[in-house]
């Protein structure tokens, strides 16, 4: 009993935390969340830059950068002028575009029967059937020793409905490179309307032979793929059961 008032303290304790915070965003709109620091690789400056500060001068002009090791226009950083624009290196940037129409049921049915008898009887025990009617209730008769029966049935039904739908455009950043070449690749949006806040994360592992001409993917070709799709605010906590409610259900089985 001792126990069961601690686990009610405690978790009265904890959710009076949360309800505390509550309490704090009465009439106040859902923060946005600090945007992640993606990483980005050190790229050569471009050679019209380093030719405008050259030329701008003057005590209040930009350090002059170093001269770059090649003037080429095919070195990293350079001009983009026959390079392929699609996603391929840390930092770059694609359009994920999510389309998610999914409908599954599935219908089970099961009826399942049985039933036995047995007899087994002798016409005479080997003269034991007196000693026994000492000890068994009733008289006993050798043909009838043995009479059982049993049956048994079973019937289960089960039904499965599921219908997503999700359409919608994310853009996401390249956070990483496999060994193979594959993309790693992380996305997140936030809107916020009024006192609800929506959010979008897509995150996955994609071919940059599946990136199409316009820099974008479809959900169905990112491998390892986790999209998540919610929200908070006021919306959504009056969806969500109270806590005492949570905390019954919790504790108590029946």
């Amino acid at each position: 009993m001792k126990k069961m008032v601690v686990l009610v303290a405690l978790a009265t304790a904890l959710s009076g935390c949360g309800a505390v915070g509550h309490l704090k965003a009465v009439g106040k709109a859902p923060k946005l969340t600090a945007m992640d620091e993606s990483p980005n690789p050190a790229v050569e400056a471009s050679l019209g830059l380093q030719g405008a500060a050259n030329r701008a001068g003057g005590p209040s002009s930009a350090p002059v950068i170093a001269p770059p090791p090649s003037a080429s226009l095919f070195r990293t950083g350079g001009g983009a002028f026959f390079r392929d624009q699609r996603a391929g290196r840390v930092g770059d940037i694609l359009t994920v575009l999510i389309n998610i129409a999914d409908k599954a049921a599935v219908d089970n049915s099961t009826t399942r029967s049985r039933g036995g008898s047995e007899k087994a009887g002798v016409s005479a025990l080997l003269g034991l059937q007196t000693p026994l009617a000492s000890v068994l209730p009733g008289a006993v008769d050798p043909s009838k020793l043995v009479d059982t029966s049993s049956t048994s049935a079973s019937n289960g039904a089960g039904k499965t409905s599921r219908s997503e739908t999700i359409n919608m455009t994310i853009a996401a950043t390249v956070v990483g490179v496999m060994p193979n070449g594959n993309l790693l690749i992380r996305g997140k949006q936030e809107v916020r309307v009024n006192f609800e806040l929506r959010e979008l994360v897509v995150s996955g592992i994609v071919r940059p032979e599946d990136i199409a001409r316009d820099n974008s993917i479809h959900h169905t070709q990112i491998a390892e793929a986790r999209i998540s799709y919610g929200g908070r605010g006021q919306l959504t906590d009056a969806q969500q059961a109270r806590w005492g409610q949570q905390i019954y259900d919790a504790l108590f089985p029946f």
